[in-house]
C-alpha cells in the first residue's frame, strides 16, 4: 500500500525584543523566538519588551525546580499502605543510591504520599539538570519502585503513573509543591511610561487585573490561576525552543499581582510550574537548536543553569505579553482593532 507522505509548513516564527532580564539568573538583555499563528502577538509581546527597556528591566526570581512523577502501590488496607509510607520515608539515602543508578543528573528532592483506602500515591520530586526530566523522572521512579517491591512484598504494583504527578493536567498540587521551574517575573513601571507606552494608567490596571483575572476567575471556577493568556506565550515560546507543548497545560496555572502606587505601577506573573529544557527529547531539531544557541542557551555551563536561563527568558516573555493585553484591555475597542488590522489586513 503506498503511504502519502505531507509535507511540513513551519510555524510562522518571529523573535521578540530585546527584553531586558534581571534577576538571580541572569542580567542581560535578550531576544526570543516565538512560534504562533495569531500574529498579534509579537508585536504585543514587543510592546511589552520595549517597556522593559524603559523602566530598569523584568527581574525574574528562580524560586524552585523540580521534575515529579507519581507512583501507585496497592497494599492489603489503609493501615498496611500508611505502614509502609512510614518506613519508606525513613530510607532516603537508600531510595537516593537508587536513583542514582538511573542518571548522574537525577537526584530526589523531597517525596510527598497521599493515602487513598488501600492505595500509596508518591510523588517524587527531582533535579534534573539542563533536562526537563519527564522521561529522567520516570525512569528513577520505574527503579524506584523496582527496589520497593523487593523490600515491602506486602505492597503490590499498580501504576508507574498516578496522577499526584501531575502531568499535562490542571490540579491544585503543582500550584502547591510545583513542577519544573518556578519563577516570579515582576516589574515596576513609572507612571508616564505606563501611560505614553501602554496608553493607560496604574489604576486601570490594578482595577482590572481585579474584576477580569481575580473575579472573573473566581466564578468561572479557575484552579489556582488569574491571568489573562499566559497560554499564548507559553505555546509560542515552547514550540520555539523544542518544549513539549502539551505542558502548557499546568505551565498556564499561574497568577498576576499587580499594584497602583503613587507613582508607578507594579506588575508581576508567578508562574510556579514552567516545565522546559535546553537538552532532551526534542532538541535534535535544527531550527530549535540554533534557536537555543542564538538565546544563549547551549553555552558551557554548571548542569542546570542553561534550563534555568530558558525558563526566566520564558517567564520574562510572559509577563510582556500578559502586560500589553491587559492594557489594550482597559481601553475600550482597542484589542479589536488591533486584532482585525493585523489579522484581516
Amino acid at each position: 500500500m503506498k503511504q502519502h507522505t505531507q509535507e511540513l509548513t513551519p510555524i510562522p516564527t518571529q523573535w521578540v525584543g530585546p527584553i531586558s532580564i534581571t534577576g538571580n539568573v541572569m542580567n542581560e538583555e535578550a531576544t526570543v523566538p516565538m512560534a504562533t499563528y495569531e500574529t498579534p502577538l509579537w508585536p504585543s509581546t514587543g510592546r511589552g519588551a520595549r517597556v522593559s527597556r524603559k523602566c530598569g528591566g523584568i527581574r525574574c526570581t528562580l524560586v524552585d525546580e523540580r521534575m515529579t512523577r507519581s507512583v501507585i502501590l496497592r497494599a492489603k488496607d489503609a493501615s498496611e499502605a500508611f505502614a509502609a509510607w512510614q518506613s519508606i520515608e525513613g530510607r532516603n539515602e537508600e531510595l537516593q543510591a537508587v536513583i542514582a543508578t538511573t542518571s548522574r543528573f537525577a537526584q530526589l528532592i523531597e517525596m510527598n504520599r497521599q493515602v487513598v483506602g488501600n492505595l500509596l500515591f508518591i510523588r517524587f520530586e527531582c533535579s534534573t539538570g539542563d533536562a526537563s526530566g519527564h522521561n529522567m523522572v520516570t525512569g528513577a521512579a520505574d527503579a524506584v519502585m523496582g527496589w520497593l517491591l523487593q523490600e515491602y512484598p506486602q505492597l503490590e504494583y499498580s501504576s508507574i503513573s498516578g496522577n499526584f504527578c501531575t502531568d499535562k493536567k490542571v490540579s491544585a498540587v503543582n500550584g502547591l509543591h510545583g513542577r519544573g521551574k518556578y519563577v516570579v517575573a515582576e516589574i515596576e513601571i513609572p507612571r508616564d511610561v505606563c501611560e505614553k507606552t501602554l496608553r493607560t494608567t496604574p489604576e486601570k490596571m490594578a482595577q482590572l487585573n481585579t474584576e477580569k483575572n481575580l473575579i472573573g476567575g473566581i466564578i468561572a471556577g479557575s484552579l489556582r490561576s488569574a491571568n489573562a493568556h499566559y497560554a499564548n506565550m507559553l505555546l509560542a515560546f515552547y514550540l520555539a525552543t523544542g518544549q513539549d507543548a502539551a505542558n502548557i497545560i499546568e505551565g498556564s496555572q499561574g497568577m498576576n499581582h499587580v499594584e497602583a502606587r503613587p507613582d508607578s505601577l507594579y506588575f508581576s506573573c508567578t508562574l510556579p510550574n514552567l516545565i522546559m529544557g535546553s537538552v532532551g527529547s526534542g532538541k535534535g531539531n535544527e531550527t530549535v537548536e540554533a534557536n537555543l544557541t542564538r538565546m544563549g542557551c547551549k553555552e558551557d555551563r554548571a548542569p542546570g543553569e542553561n534550563a534555568q536561563r530558558l525558563a526566566v527568558m520564558c517567564a520574562a516573555t510572559v509577563l510582556c505579553g500578559e502586560l500589553s493585553l491587559l492594557a489594550a484591555q482597559t481601553n475600550p475597542g482597542e484589542l479589536m482593532r488591533t486584532h482585525f488590522k493585523m489579522e484581516r489586513g
